[in-house]
């Protein structure tokens, strides 16, 4: 019934056929400029589930759930007059009995250390810290500003001096500094780190662009240097791995077609036949990719794969209408004739082929798994889009183009 519909449709509207095709690129052109590269693990998982309202618990009053670390190289030429300075003023002024402070060549790396943790490195390090916890998708901010900021309330809200710092982080016992200070503060390194996580199951949480403002306003608007702020953990490990899915998906698909296109060649022997056989698994290809962009589903690592799977199982479609064609038009050299009877023979495999295959994949629409959702419902689109395209869209270029003999349409 359906393969009759269509070989009528190609024969009375195909004008109407190519316009319809038309005007689905132009809406799956609009489609893919929405698609977003995003992995959000928490909205795998459908609201009523466990899983989901645990996470979301953990995001809104637990301070997040993706951690990413910024790490500070600090210059160790920046201070130091001013901050030795005051530490030989105010350190000996209260060590006096002290007769080899003139000696300072000898000092110990222990020494050095003890004077690392200046007010200026302090000041640096709570500019980072508040910028972070200012912004909207940054849930809990640790950093070594946490313990200044304590101490600075235990001292009246007055700021804390050189010399208060050092007696501070000196006089802390070797098992508290393992707790509260060397992670988040390396003097041998001159590096201080900044922990914080990322609310996952904001929905507007956009990783690379927040990635990119962070880095761009620790050396825009804080005066970073851009090589002394490094970001690290797995909010950047999950990002990096989504662009590189993101290039990946537009090579693969670029070499699928250049596959495609070769194996046509052989099979067919014509160029012209290869580029008519190539546009309905373009159909299929842009009106997936173009559903997911309206529909704001992301490209991620469960959905990248969706575009080139489909289009391998499509093929199947083009290929095997081809090669009737080839022979039905051989029979009277009619094109009209040959696409109907190519239409009541191979039509009809075409379409159970593909109608088991889209209920086959209709199954995962009953998996709690989100990507498994949408990679089932999202080939059983491609199917049906590249079942629809080789029964009108490819008999009627066929038909336009005549690449098998000229005789007029009927």
């Amino acid at each position: 019934m359906l393969t009759r519909i269509t070989s009528n449709i190609t024969e009375r509207y195909g004008k109407s056929v190519i316009l319809v095709t038309v005007i689905f690129f132009g809406l799956s052109v609009a489609g893919i400029s929405q698609l977003v590269v995003e992995n959000s693990f928490i909205n795998y998982f459908k609201p009523s589930s466990e899983i989901y309202k645990g996470l979301t618990v953990i995001d809104r009053k637990l301070g997040g759930t993706t951690p990413l670390d910024v790490i500070i190289d600090f210059d160790e030429t920046k201070d130091t007059s001013d901050s030795l300075t005051k530490q030989n003023s105010s350190v000996g002024s209260d060590y006096e009995f002290d007769e080899f402070d003139e000696f300072d060549e000898f000092q110990t790396d222990q020494d050095s250390e003890k004077y690392w943790f200046t007010p200026y490195r302090i000041s640096r390090i709570e500019d980072v810290h508040d910028y972070l916890s200012g912004l909207k998708h940054v849930g809990k901010v640790l950093s070594l500003a946490t313990l200044v900021k304590l101490a600075r309330d235990l001292n009246g809200g007055h700021d804390l001096g050189i010399l208060e710092l050092s007696l501070i982080f000196n006089g802390i016992p070797k098992e508290y500094k393992d707790l509260l200070v060397y992670p988040y503060a390396s003097p041998k390194d001159n590096e201080a780190r900044i922990f914080l996580r990322v609310r996952d199951s904001d929905k507007t949480l956009r990783r690379n662009l927040l990635l990119k403002k962070i880095r761009y306003d620790l050396t825009h608007k804080l005066d970073f240097k851009p090589e002394s702020i490094h970001l690290t953990n797995m909010l950047v490990l999950y990002n990096d791995i989504l662009q590189r899915l993101f290039r990946s998906q537009i090579l693969t698909l670029g070499i699928v077609l250049l596959a495609l296109m070769g194996m046509f060649m052989i099979l067919f022997r014509s160029f012209t036949v290869s580029v008519i056989a190539i546009f309905p698994n373009l159909l299929s290809i842009g009106v997936v990719l173009g559903v997911m962009g309206w529909a704001h589903i992301p490209l991620d690592i469960m959905t990248i794969t969706i575009a080139s799977i489909s289009v391998g199982i499509a093929v199947d479609d083009t290929i095997h209408y081809i090669h009737r064609f080839k022979r039905e038009i051989k029979v009277d050299g009619d094109y009209i004739a040959a696409m109907h009877r190519c239409h009541s023979s191979i039509g009809y495999a075409m379409f159970y082929t593909s109608i088991t295959i889209i209920i086959g994949f209709s199954i995962l629409v009953l998996s709690n798994f989100i990507p498994t959702i949408n990679f089932g419902v999202l080939t059983g689109i491609a199917m049906a889009i590249a079942w629809i395209g080789a029964m009108t869209l490819l008999p009627e270029l066929i038909i336009l183009i005549k690449p098998f003999g000229f005789r007029n349409r009927q």
